[in-house]
């Protein structure tokens, strides 16, 4: 069943498109992000322009992250005071990165911006991940027992000044870190159309110190209100949302997230770690191959109107 995408200007499978949803949602509740980072890449596969698969790809992000905040709010692991830190520095950085993509469209280099990005976060974020989790997973089988990532260490970071204390967390921290990796990933999120987990979750387990149940549903949390306020400058400012697309999505995610909430539930956090890191390095490896491949069609043809 094929429909017609106004913005992307070209029909695809209803089915294919729900389907694809309704995976990005299961990893939204599973792994605490957002799903962009296979969202884009996937409807850039599917001959979505880069630009409308950013701007769309936020867009979905919004409500199968909703979904997965609402599972994880119901086993007390969200840290609605961390995550609101974390969003002051995401809605900032989501706004300036708004007006870098803009920028970038007007000078015809968003395309090759957006897959380098994907790129070179996916792989170094990724490989750093499984390395890690890895290893974890090693102590942790030695010892027999699991230490709380983060516990009594001590460096620059417990120097740095406005400390707050963020109790469900067990955390005593400047603020101006949490913020830092907001800003961040906010601009990510307008840049690659993602929900910034791939970043924001490794940052707040091997930066902040949080246990790693904790970081999923704060993670969820900020994404929420940051791909919100992107899809919103998006739309207006580029117009580069297209509302089809993003509903069919949204319908697929809502109830993938669920599931994915309850697989996490099941699954030890080293082992959630492994998994994302997996799913990370694979997408980056694919783009990879895709920048340096040689393509099917050598030219393509370009009409503008006049």
């Amino acid at each position: 069943m094929q429909i017609y995408l106004p913005i992307a200007e070209m029909s695809v499978n209803v089915f294919v498109i729900l389907g694809m949803g309704w995976g990005i949602g299961f990893l939204s509740g599973a792994f605490g992000v957002g799903g962009g980072f296979l969202m884009t890449p996937m409807l850039m596969f599917l001959g979505v322009p880069p630009a409308v698969a950013v701007g769309t790809g936020a867009n979905q992000i919004v409500a199968s992250s909703v979904t997965g905040v609402i599972a994880h709010t119901r086993r007390g692991n969200v840290d609605f005071k961390m995550g609101g830190v974390l969003l002051v520095g995401g809605l900032v950085g989501s706004t300036a990165g708004v007006w870098l993509f803009a920028v970038l469209h007007r000078l015809g280099q968003i395309d090759l911006a957006i897959s380098l990005s994907y790129v070179v976060f996916l792989g170094v974020v990724g490989g750093l991940m499984f390395v890690e989790s890895l290893q974890a997973m090693v102590r942790v089988h030695r010892r027999g027992s699991q230490r709380r990532n983060g516990a009594g260490r001590h460096n620059w970071i417990h120097g740095l000044p406005f400390k707050m204390r963020f109790r469900k967390s067990k955390l005593y921290i400047s603020a101006l870190l949490p913020a830092a990796v907001g800003f961040f990933v906010g601009v990510l999120t307008a840049i690659m159309g993602v929900g910034g987990g791939f970043v924001m979750v490794p940052a707040m387990i091997y930066l902040l110190g949080m246990p790693t149940q904790i970081v999923v549903g704060t993670s969820l949390f900020q994404i929420i209100f940051v791909t919100a306020n992107t899809t919103f400058l998006q739309a207006t400012l580029n117009q580069t949302v297209d509302v089809v697309l993003a509903l069919l999505l949204l319908l697929g995610a809502v109830v993938g997230a669920q599931a994915g909430a309850q697989a996490g539930a099941r699954l030890k956090s080293e082992q959630l770690r492994v998994l994302l890191a997996l799913l990370v390095l694979g997408m980056g490896v694919k783009l990879a191959y895709d920048l340096v491949a040689t393509p099917e069609d050598v030219f393509t043809l370009v009409l503008e109107a006049a």
